[in-house]
């Protein structure tokens, strides 16, 4: 999960460095496209993210845009409640939306909706690339890789198609098998 958190966070960073780029070049008429964004967002976009992975879970027998439709009430509300944590915190949150847009007490612009919308439609293929990536770095750790060779543990074996959740699971299953091993190997 930690892995995950990182990688949310990073992605978070880099949407809202092109957003706030794009809108200061296009309507601001910035001619650097300077972008923004603060510390603070990294662990905000990380947890929010692995909050919308727990949703998914929940969800996924719904269509997908009405999924996305959820996803974009919390990550609204996610904002909405860390921007009121902050400005509790340091006396003003980091992003004022004030005199800006259709503003929920400075904290959320309603009218970012389409956004967090097309956000909550990209999760899910972000999600899977992220679950195959860090399953297959678990792979290639020496501990996992030690394991399968001594015959500790066993490579999962697939005789049908299975889902990059399931993969990415069997994966860290298997890396912590193969970790528990390292650490206390049998006589």
């Amino acid at each position: 999960m930690l892995p995950r958190f990182l990688l949310y966070g990073c992605a978070g960073w880099v949407m809202e460095v092109c957003f706030t780029g794009m809108s200061a070049a296009l309507v601001q008429r910035d001619s650097h496209g300077t972008a923004k964004t603060y510390l603070w967002m990294h662990p905000i976009y990380g947890a929010t993210a692995l909050g919308l992975e727990f949703l998914h879970d929940r969800l996924r027998f719904l269509p997908r845009p009405v999924r996305a439709l959820a996803y974009t009430a919390v990550i609204f509300g996610a904002e909405y409640a860390t921007g009121w944590l902050l400005r509790r915190a340091l006396g003003r949150c980091p992003w004022d939306y004030e005199d800006k847009g259709w503003s929920v007490k400075g904290l959320i612009r309603l009218d970012y909706a389409p956004f967090w919308y097309v956000a909550g439609l990209l999760f899910e293929p972000v999600r899977e690339a992220f679950l195959r990536v860090t399953s297959e770095a678990l792979r290639q750790t020496p501990e996992y890789r030690h394991a399968v060779e001594n015959g500790t543990v066993a490579e999962p074996q697939h005789f049908a198609p299975v889902s990059t959740e399931q993969e990415a699971g069997e994966a860290a299953d298997t890396f912590l098998l193969a970790e528990e091993s390292e650490l206390h190997p049998s006589p």
